[in-house]
């Protein structure tokens, strides 16, 4: 069983604080074998990270979260962005078209660009997987809600610490029974349920201060967008 961090921000994020090299060195030292960078509608900290993820013993998983209209959804497995601001169904089809694996992350939490606000659950389905366990949560219902749905349609279920400081990467893992360790191999597992889910909650301290950092990099980069 590999352990896997499916859901991490890097300082090109508008909300996020590291480097890639911070992040590889929390990720290789706390045992992981494999991270995905997930920025927010860029690609090219997480593409650095790929290529440089063997330096620090770990297998890079290239992606991003995507902003659709109808809220985050990652895109693992890319060599090219996705852009934001497509219908969800179109944002789909774009990771499919790259062979790339979808992920739909902290479904029911609406305050953090959840999509359920906005689609159906049969549109949920659509997605290869599920983010059953973030582990920036407050009470932990909107998990338990994920958790419930995915189980009851038979989806695979992932778990991300959705870092946005190094320090906190691995706070939820993804136990996944890979053929190899490799990309390919990763993603294929996930796709047919072959993993198990475990995290911690993010100190609410850290949580807000995040927060509050992105908020304050999001007004000095200039970001705009409903769901960025």
């Amino acid at each position: 069983m590999l352990s896997v961090e499916l859901h991490v921000h890097s300082e090109l994020s508008y909300d996020g604080r590291d480097p890639v090299d911070l992040i590889l060195e929390q990720a290789e030292g706390i045992g992981l074998d494999a991270i995905a960078i997930t920025d927010h509608d860029e690609i090219d900290a997480s593409l650095e990270a790929a290529e440089r993820a063997s330096e620090y013993g770990l297998v890079g998983v290239p992606g991003m979260e995507i902003s659709s209209k109808a809220g985050h959804i990652l895109g693992l497995g890319l060599e090219e962005p996705v852009p934001p601001g497509l219908s969800y169904e179109s944002t789909i089809e774009r990771i499919h078209a790259q062979d790339g694996l979808v992920v739909i992350p902290h479904p029911f939490q609406e305050s953090r660009h959840g999509v359920m606000a906005r689609i159906s659950r049969d549109e949920l389905s659509e997605g290869d997987a599920i983010e059953v366990y973030n582990s920036r949560l407050l009470t932990g219902r909107a998990n338990r809600q994920a958790e419930r749905f995915a189980q009851s349609r038979g989806l695979p279920m992932t778990a991300g610490s959705d870092a946005h400081i190094s320090e906190m990467v691995g706070q939820a893992v993804t136990r996944v029974d890979a053929d190899d360790r490799s990309v390919d191999a990763i993603l294929e597992a996930i796709r047919e349920g072959k993993t198990s889910v475990e995290g911690k909650r993010t100190p609410w301290h850290i949580s807000f201060r995040q927060a509050a950092g992105g908020v304050r990099r999001r007004f000095r980069n200039g970001v705009v967008g409903l769901f960025r």
